[in-house]
């Protein structure tokens, strides 16, 4: 294996790591209520917003309230963004005359991008117009990251105080998360990718032509600022039907480093939040190293597999077979494979499913890291709020198991974790396997799924494996040799990521509920102690064992077979 996929890994590692403490620490800061000069620029406006929506940012409120403010909020999104793709014909900035989404399509990209998903059946320079794309999808690049970060403070509070009923106030969560970090970072990122030479304009499609004489049409818009908040909050969803493989969307080098590293920055910072919210920053950093630990093991393995040449090719080549040096299929020059394999497992490893490469035609082995990831819950790191609040429910379950082993009821931060708490983390770990295999098995097993497989034998059916994976753990990167956008699949697909997301949510935000009335209790001689490395470890083995034992069939009929085939 080259040397170059670790050097850039241990690079953007470093970079990560380095970066995330100090982000961590400013949104403890501006998550909070109290006055402080990091949020000083922003409170007239955060005043205006409340006063404007009738909102009592002091009200809190125990978690049913909160959990139905989540669900009205985004039921709402995906009637707003179906109706403006339902009637863009006839609204302003479409210069390109783009017709309505037809209604399968136009709802299962509503739900994708509400529930931040952002899986595309669709390519987005020929079916949304740029208002479509700016005050429907754009918009929901933020308030779904932000209801992801809502959702994790209120777990978080659960966790940090001493008794009581209350869980935080959803509207002020979603407000302080998009107006004190969500903007200003998009803002940064977004002119930072225009001097690298992303466009950002309303112009009218470029029609140019080649050196060969012939007319090539050149789609235009405003990219920097949607491709800024859909790396930040792990939303994935790209302006173009080539998402960030696009030049127009990731032209250099850098951008893409920089685009990796968005992907993972508020994630990785969230950790840091955590541990300074529960007065405990070793508990945070705990859970940074076990996402770190797991990052590795998936980016090492897939750049091995991914440096091997293709064998068919290889065996094509005969003579010649040492010149063909590494999987490039699918990928871009400009990357090569090492950036290419690191993105793919970034976004993977995060909810955000946007590509700077064709997954479907990575290898079978090199496939199966993503998808696997996907599976696991999208912890390893994850999404913007909803990987922290996954992985605290891989904790409680670590802990549980710990407190079963020695006779003794389990304890996370001082808080007993007992039977409604189990009931709940067990929903949580159920529900998207669920979705996931009852979703394959009904894809193959009639005709309108089938007729959507164009690559017969094992690699189809890990195509419809891997949609449904990413659906319903609201990822949205594909094996795009599946064609999706059907009637079938995008209804399919639009329930799974729906149930996806508030199959977890709902519960977690039920432990919340049952954490936050128990008082905490100080630390005895056999409390099993939660930040240090033994915790890493137990950390890093629930995830792989819950996680991965749950889809061993499906992956056998899938990647893993592939690979043994001769």
């Amino acid at each position: 294996m080259d040397t170059k996929p670790l050097l850039l890994l241990a690079l953007y590692l470093a970079v990560l790591l380095a970066t995330a403490p100090f982000l961590g620490r400013y949104i403890r800061i501006v998550m909070d209520d109290a006055p402080s000069r990091w949020t000083a620029w922003g409170r007239p406006l955060e005043r205006i917003i409340y006063r404007l929506a009738g909102i009592d940012a002091r009200a809190e409120t125990d978690w049913k309230a909160y959990a139905l403010a989540v669900a009205a909020f985004n039921l709402l999104g995906v009637v707003a963004v179906y109706a403006l793709q339902r009637v863009q014909p006839w609204l302003p900035f479409n210069p390109a005359g783009l017709a309505a989404v037809a209604p399968d399509s136009a709802i299962n990209t509503a739900v994708s991008f509400v529930t931040n998903t952002n899986w595309q059946g669709y390519a987005g320079e020929t079916t949304m117009s740029y208002l479509t794309q700016m005050l429907g999808l754009g918009v929901q690049n933020f308030v779904s990251a932000a209801t992801g970060i809502a959702v994790l403070f209120a777990l978080m509070r659960a966790l940090a105080r001493h008794g009581g009923s209350s869980v935080g106030n959803f509207w002020a969560d979603l407000v302080r998360s998009t107006l004190y970090v969500l903007l200003p970072l998009s803002l940064l990122l977004a002119v930072v990718l225009v001097s690298q030479g992303v466009i950002q304009n309303l112009d009218p499609y470029l029609t140019v032509h080649t050196l060969e004489g012939q007319a090539q049409t050149l789609p235009m818009g405003p990219v920097a600022s949607q491709e800024a908040i859909k790396l930040l909050g792990t939303n994935g969803g790209g302006f173009f039907n080539a998402n960030s493989a696009h030049p127009f969307e990731n032209p250099t080098a850098l951008s893409n480093f920089l685009e990796m590293l968005a992907i993972l920055l508020i994630p990785a910072a969230l950790c840091m939040t955590f541990g300074e919210l529960v007065g405990n920053r070793g508990q945070g950093v705990a859970i940074l190293a076990a996402m770190a630990v797991l990052f590795v093991i998936f980016a090492v393995a897939t750049g091995y597999f991914e440096s091997q040449p293709n064998p068919m090719l290889a065996q094509a080549a005969g003579d010649a077979s040492p010149l063909v040096a590494g999987n490039m299929e699918g990928k871009e020059t400009r990357f090569g494979i090492a950036a290419s394999v690191l993105f793919a497992v970034v976004t993977t490893a995060a909810s955000c499913g946007a590509v700077n490469a064709m997954h479907d035609s990575l290898t079978a082995m090199g496939g199966f890291s993503p998808l696997l990831l996907m599976q696991l819950g999208e912890v390893v790191f994850g999404g913007v709020g909803s990987g922290l609040y996954g992985m605290l429910v891989f904790a409680i379950t670590g802990v549980f198991i710990a407190g079963l082993m020695i006779g003794r009821t389990p304890e996370f931060l001082g808080k007993k974790i007992e039977s409604r708490e189990m009931k709940m983390v067990a929903i949580v770990l159920l529900a998207t396997p669920l979705l996931v295999l009852l979703g394959t098995a009904i894809a193959v097993s009639v005709a309108p799924g089938r007729a959507g497989i164009f690559n017969p034998g094992m690699h189809g059916f890990s195509e419809v494996l891997y949609a449904l994976s990413s659906a319903a753990n609201n990822n949205g990167s594909a094996f795009a040799g599946l064609a999706a956008n059907t009637p079938f699949y995008n209804l399919l697909l639009a329930l799974a990521m729906w149930c996806g997301r508030f199959a977890v949510i709902v519960p977690v935000l039920a432990l919340a509920g049952s954490l936050v009335t128990k008082r905490r209790i100080p630390p005895g001689p056999g409390t099993l102690p939660t930040a240090g490395p033994l915790f890493v470890v137990l950390l890093v083995g629930t995830v792989l064992a819950l996680g991965a034992l749950t889809y061993i069939p499906a992956l056998a009929l899938g990647p893993v077979a592939e690979h043994l085939q001769p």
